[in-house]
This record gives structure tokens, sequence and C-alpha cells, in this order.
């Protein structure tokens, strides 16, 4: 069972959190403050802490630093977004922004939890994750990345580069040639599946002069002007089965013959392939060479696609508006927390390619001095990212923020704790009937992460309308 330390001035917030996850199964203890959290609990035994960004004296990003590794959700007015934002720079692990719906926060603290375990069971590496030049990142994912580079680039070994489209694979290939002792030496880059079918096998492997039409003179191949250094072929699954077996002799033989030619020439060149196929698939199925991909399958790095990056969507989000800036000789821009919102859940099927072409749009259609507005970025929101137990940076900005289902009949009456069932609609009422004689409209308005005009519409609409008294202030 995991413990939860729920860190929250507000008591019905805190107690109603307190049941929905001991009803889910985890062990919950609670704090008021983050004095209080860190003067009465020892912060190392839990698995998890849950706080309110605004606290009575310090606030929650407080504990980011005091928790050590233990993950830190934040909890945030919608309002609020930009500050979530900051936390997350800051190290939480993720953010929800209230009042959360029920199911969203289980979510969110099960992905948090079953993170912090796969991290857990991976072996602490004595290989520096140092950060590689041209690549931006700081999330575990990344981390684990440049750690792999870090190692296989001294070696010769053949490298087989796993990644969606648009993640950077070229990058890393460029990364593992840069710290390999063939620094010095050629990097020579293919797209397979740019080339012509008929033309892929002359291009790398060379031919001889009149060994087809059109040959009208030697030719070196690519393979051949790689030699000391380091052939870097993208989309090898779309590379042709005759080719394949050239390929093959290279990387078993360490010679290439040129078409059209008798002789051999030895080569040496390092293999750096790269795919977002299954060449493991296609082998079974007779479209890729089995025993060429057992050859190219040696050390396996594999690429994060962007919506498993963690906060390093912002991140590279804001590098790119910065380049862009610069490149077009514009004031420097920000991100608005419309904008944030939608680069944080959206899910980036195009990776890395894509938000640099959405950002790169947004700069040139951008009017404003001063910020970018989410609709400059022209992408799908309806393509927001989905729980799942995967690493994945925070969708709860994206949620519903008020529930549809049809007010609840509660008498409106003043409520110190709330049941087990509190909905958002429960919690919305009874949180006004509880506080609205101590606060004024914009206080509760602040507190709910809703404009006044908004607290006043739901007023209306739950039937519990404002009711003057001596004592609010």
């Amino acid at each position: 069972m995991s413990n939860i330390l729920v860190v929250e001035d507000e008591i019905i917030i805190r107690t109603a959190l307190r049941k929905l996850l001991e009803r889910n199964k985890f062990s919950v203890s609670e704090a008021a403050s983050v004095k209080e959290a860190t003067g009465k609990h020892d912060l190392s035994s839990y698995d998890l802490i849950i706080s309110d960004l605004r606290l009575p004296g310090a606030p929650g990003t407080d504990l980011i630093g005091a928790a050590g590794d233990v993950p830190v959700l934040i909890m945030t007015s919608y309002a609020s977004l930009r500050s979530a934002v900051d936390s997350m720079r800051m190290g939480a692990v993720d953010y929800i922004a209230k009042p959360f719906d029920h199911d969203e926060m289980v979510t969110a603290v099960k992905r948090v939890l079953s993170k912090a375990t796969r991290a857990a069971k991976q072996p602490k590496s004595k290989t520096s994750s140092h950060a590689i030049s041209g690549m931006i990142g700081s999330s575990n994912v990344m981390k684990t990345l440049y750690n792999n580079i870090h190692k296989v680039a001294p070696t010769t070994a053949t490298v087989l580069v796993h990644g969606e489209t648009g993640t950077g694979k070229e990058l890393v290939a460029r990364a593992i040639h840069d710290e390999s002792p063939r620094a010095g030496k050629p990097l020579i880059s293919v797209n397979c599946a740019a080339i012509p079918e008929t033309l892929i096998e002359s291009e790398l492997f060379g031919h001889e002069k009149g060994a087809f039409t059109g040959a009208a003179s030697t030719r070196e191949g690519l393979v051949a002007a790689a030699d000391g250094g380091t052939l870097f072929l993208d989309e090898i699954g779309e590379l042709p089965l005759e080719a394949q077996a050239r390929l093959l002799r290279v990387l078993q033989e360490g010679e290439v013959r040129p078409i059209g030619s008798v002789e051999s020439h030895k080569v040496d060149v390092r293999l750096i392939a790269a795919t977002h196929r299954d060449l493991r698939k296609l082998a079974q199925e007779g479209r890729f060479r089995e025993d060429l991909y057992y050859r190219i399958n040696v050390v396996q790095l594999t690429l994060p696609p962007l919506r498993d990056r963690g906060r390093d969507i912002l991140t590279l989000a804001e590098h790119l508006l910065q380049r862009f800036c610069t490149e077009m000789d514009k004031p420097t821009l920000s991100l608005s927390p419309e904008t944030i919102q939608a680069v944080t859940t959206y899910t980036w099927p195009g990776n890395v390619r894509e938000l640099e072409n959405a950002i790169q749009r947004a700069v040139i259609l951008c009017e404003d001095e001063h910020e970018i507005s989410h609709d400059l970025l022209a992408i799908d929101l309806d393509l927001v990212k989905v729980a799942d137990d995967e690493p994945s940076m925070p969708y709860a900005a994206a949620a519903a923020m008020v529930s549809k289902a049809p007010p609840p009949s509660i008498p409106p009456q003043p409520v110190n704790e709330p049941n087990e069932d509190l909905s958002l609609e429960d919690y919305f009422q009874r949180f006004v009937l509880e506080h609205q004689d101590t606060m004024s409209e914009t206080e509760l308005a602040r507190k709910l992460g809703v404009s006044r005009k908004c607290l006043w519409e739901r007023r209306q609409r739950l039937g519990i309308p404002r009711k003057k008294t001596s004592t609010a202030k």
C-alpha cells in the first residue's frame, strides 16, 4: 500500500481528498501547511506528496526540495496555470487543476506512483547522464538515453535507433559519432526512404562506368565515402532486399563491391541505423532480411516520443520560441497560459518536428508584441493525452473544470465535512456554503479557480444566492 501525504489548508478539500484516496486503497496522512508537513512528518517515508500551491506561510513548491526523491504533485486553480508550470520547472512531478474530478485525481496519482516505481527498479548507472550538445531535455527518459549514448559511443558496436517520426534520430546518430574515436572522420547520413529503389544500390555502393544505362563514369558510393567514419542509414526498413544483401556483406566482411565491378574494396565503417518500423515483424513477414536484422541489432536505443518526455515539452517550446524570435528579428515573446495548456496536453503525433513547425508558424503569424495565443499553433486540440500508466506530461489542465451533471438536490445548509461521494458540484456548493459568510466573492472565486461572473452564474444555477451578513468580508 502506497503512503501519501496530503498538504492542504482547506479542511473540506483535504478531507474529501483523504477519503477519495483511502477508498482507492492508499494510506493517507494530512497536513495543513508546509511547516506542519516538515515538522510532524518524515517526508522521506512517503511515496507521494500532494500539495496545494498556495498555502499559509510557505508555498507548496517548498516541499519539492524538502522531499528529496519523493515526487510532489501540485494542486492549483485553473487561473494559476502559469504558476503551476513554474512549479514543474522547479521539479514538481505533475500538477492538477482544482476543483478536480475524482477519476482524474486517482489516475494522476496512479500514474505518478507507477512512474516512480519503474524508476526505482532501474539500477543506478556508473555512466554520466549529462546532456548532449544539440539535444534538449532533462526528463528521466532523456537522461537514460544520454547515459546509453555515452556508453555505446566509444565502442565500435552497430547501433539501431528506434523512434517515431520527428523524434530526432539523426541527432542521436550525430551524438554517437561525435563522442566516438571516429569524430574526426566523416559522418555520412542517408535517408533510405528518400532515394528511388532503382538508384539506392548505386548511391550506397557505387558503380563502374557502363554498369547500367546512364552510368557514364565510375562513381564511389556513400559507404566508401564513410570509410574510417560513420554511416547513418535512416529508415533502414525501407531498404530493398537486394541492397540489404550488399549491406550485410559490408558489415560481415568489411568490404564493398561497386555495381559492375569484379573487385571488392576494404572499408572501415561503423553503422548506425534508424527506423520507426518494427524490423522484427518485417523480418517475420519476409520484408526484411532476418540475418541483417540480427546483425544490426547489437545495441538498440529507443528515442521517446515527445508526449512521454514530461516537462521537456515546455522547455523545448520555449527554446524554439526564443530561437525563432531571434531569427525573425521579432521582440521576445512568451507563451500565454492557454498556449502552455495546449502545448503540454497535446499528443504531438509529429513529435519535435511538429512542435518546431507549430512554434515557427505561431511566431510568423503573431501580431501581439508580448504573447503567443494558442490559436496560432493551429493544432488539433481534440488530440489531448489519454491517461495511462506511461510517463506523460500533465493532462489535468485540459480537463473540464465544471461537471456537466445536473445540480444535486442537497439542501443549502453549512456542512463541516464532505461525504465520501463528493462530486464537483457537491464540492462547489459545500465550499460556498461553508465560506461565503467569511469570504468576499473575489476570495471565493480565487479559491475555486473561477471568475466572479462564473461564480455568480453557478450560484444562480444551484440556487444558492449570496446572503448579505454582518460577518461577511
